[in-house]
C-alpha cells in the first residue's frame, strides 16, 4: 500500500534527506508504535522492516527505547539453542 503524507518542508529536513529516507523513517515509526501498542507482534514488525533475524529486531527495538519482557520459556529456548551451537 502506498500512503502520501503532506509534511512542512522544515519538518521533512529534520526527518530525512530524501523521499526514500523519509519513507523509511515513517515506516519505522509506524512499526514501533504498532509493537508498543500491541497491534503488531515482533514477528510482524520484523517482516515489515525486512529484518532477517529476531536479534536484529530486538536490537532495533532496544535502540529505539522499546524493550519487551522475555518469558521464562523464551529464555530457556534461547539457552538451549546457544548450547546446541557449542557442541
Amino acid at each position: 500500500m502506498q500512503v502520501t503524507l503532506d509534511l512542512p518542508e522544515e519538518l521533512a529536513q529534520y526527518l530525512g534527506r530524501d523521499a526514500r529516507s523519509l519513507s523509511r523513517a515513517a515506516l519505522e515509526a509506524l512499526v514501533l508504535e504498532g509493537v508498543r501498542s500491541g497491534q503488531l507482534s515482533t514477528a510482524q514488525a520484523r517482516r515489515a522492516l525486512g529484518f532477517r533475524s529476531r536479534h536484529q529486531m530486538d536490537l532495533f527495538l532496544k535502540t529505539h527505547g522499546l524493550e519487551l519482557p522475555f518469558t521464562l520459556e523464551q529464555v530457556r529456548r534461547d539457552s538451549e539453542t546457544a548450547l546446541a551451537f557449542r557442541k
